[in-house]
């Protein structure tokens, strides 16, 4: 068995949930001196550039989450302030983007899933996306990991799919089939003036938590069932969001998924596979009425 063979078998074997768990309560731990020592240790080991983190000192962090989910200095991150681009969610690269074809996208090559099921297995919740665009986002552990919002928006559902918790790095999408369908994951979905918007924050192996803004850690019942929470389009329970504003981050990294209607916007030149990703950066721009 080669070494990549072996750590996908590691995957399926080990017990995600409990490691996770585990580290997640170790990164939220105040540790005082030993957590600054990881902190360092990390910094280093991923080349983290630590000039462009409002807070430089890694003795500034209390624990391990406040350091991963580290705000940015005012202005580091220019915006698309155009209303007709989309602007990019986050920090990260590019793993696929394109159409939704017969309601599937691409994971990797060879490996294509549904996005009804991504969404939580409605198809009212998919509807609006078939025929449109989807484009999936890899944040590494050096990057940001604040999530922000592409355009203006407003809440109109949040849904919280249980399931497993692989890893979501590029060597686990191109052998793990459906894996950011069967993994756990948070699915937000907006109006904006292009349509429908929805926004999938995906679980991963060590990934101690998803949190939204509105709704701070979404951690319903243990168990297999599908929760799902609507939101009005007015009042104090509303939720709008402008663009470039925070809508959810990860404590340690996962993927971000988007999709949007068919007609609504088309990528921009130069936004491909691989290719690296600054929040705010234009990356999609609305299709003309």
């Amino acid at each position: 068995m080669n070494l990549d063979k072996f750590k996908i078998a590691m995957q399926y074997a080990m017990p995600k949930h409990a490691i996770s768990r585990l580290v997640g309560k170790l990164a939220a731990a105040q540790a005082g001196a030993l957590t600054t020592q990881l902190i360092k240790l990390f910094i280093k080991q991923y080349k983290i550039n630590m000039r462009e983190a409002l807070y430089e000192d890694p003795a500034h962090y209390k624990t391990f989450n406040e350091f991963f989910t580290r705000p940015l200095k005012p202005g580091i991150r220019p915006l698309a302030e155009d209303e007709h681009i989309v602007a990019h969610p986050v920090d990260g690269a590019i793993s696929q983007l394109g159409d939704v074809v017969d309601g599937q996208i691409i994971q990797a090559k060879g490996h294509d899933y549904s996005l009804q099921t991504l969404l939580g297995g409605k198809e009212e919740d998919v509807s609006p996306f078939l025929g449109g665009k989807f484009a999936c986002i890899y944040l590494a552990p050096k990057d940001y990991h604040r999530i922000h919002m592409p355009v203006d928006g407003v809440l109109k559902r949040m849904i919280y799919v249980p399931g497993d918790l692989f890893s979501v790095n590029p060597l686990t999408a191109q052998n793990v089939p459906n894996l950011f369908a069967r993994n756990e994951r948070v699915v937000a979905i907006f109006d904006t003036a292009m349509g429908p918007l929805a926004m999938v924050l995906v679980g991963a192996t060590i990934v101690a938590s998803i949190e939204t803004i509105w709704a701070g850690t979404v951690t319903p019942p243990a168990g297999k069932d599908v929760f799902s929470w609507d939101y009005p389009e007015s009042g104090t329970n509303a939720v709008h969001l402008k663009k470039g504003e925070e809508m959810g981050r990860f404590k340690l990294g996962s993927t971000v998924i988007l999709a949007w209607g068919a007609n609504e916007a088309d990528f921009l030149e130069g936004e491909l596979p691989e290719t690296t990703t600054r929040m705010g950066a234009p990356f999609a721009q609305k299709v003309s009425a």
